[in-house]
């Protein structure tokens, strides 16, 4: 891995992006990214994550973050490897999913290119946190950015409008993931 994609200040606050192997539209089904959302509020409750923004896209999160106690690179390392199980478990017994058999198979032929997996392999290796100064300007423009990708992506017309997403909490409402104010 890179030095560039590593968490080199642990006091500081990062935007972070990981996306699944081959770019695979996985986030498509509510049941995939609901056990995503549930595992960032485990990380925040139980680990010491602190969440300011996040969305999750067809095969990619963002995230703007830091942490209270464990390192990041740790927190970020138990959450990948829970959902990819969870998320794999999920597509093999979901009998509406009609992408089953090629989904899988694409998990394992990149499973069985990396040494570090038994079997599948979900996400890609790396999070490319990107470390935001304090600068407020910067923060905001990562969370503006996170917050229209669905936008940009021709989801919804607003923002606001889309569930998976923290623009619900800046909009004034509560919303799926518990995040901190910024």
């Amino acid at each position: 891995m890179s030095r560039k994609y590593k968490f080199r200040n642990p006091e500081a606050i990062y935007f972070v992006t990981f996306t699944t192997v081959n770019w695979i539209d996985v986030f498509t089904r509510r049941e995939y990214k609901d056990i995503l959302v549930d595992s960032l509020n485990y990380c925040i409750k139980n680990k010491g994550l602190v969440v300011y923004a996040w969305v999750i896209m067809s095969n990619h999160v963002h995230l703007v973050i830091e942490r209270r106690s464990i390192a990041l690179e740790d927190i970020m390392r138990d959450l990948k490897k829970h959902t990819s199980r969870a998320i794999i478990k999920a597509i093999a017994e979901n009998p509406q999913e009609s992408r089953k058999a090629w989904m899988l198979w694409l998990f394992e032929r990149a499973g069985k290119k990396n040494a570090n997996n038994t079997k599948y392999q979900f996400w890609q290796q790396h999070n490319q946190p990107i470390e935001l100064t304090t600068v407020a300007f910067a923060i905001d423009a990562s969370i503006d950015y996170i917050h229209n990708n669905p936008v940009k992506a021709g989801f919804v017309n607003r923002p606001e409008d889309y569930p998976y997403s923290s623009a619900l909490d800046f909009a004034g409402e509560k919303g799926l993931v518990d995040i901190e104010p910024c």
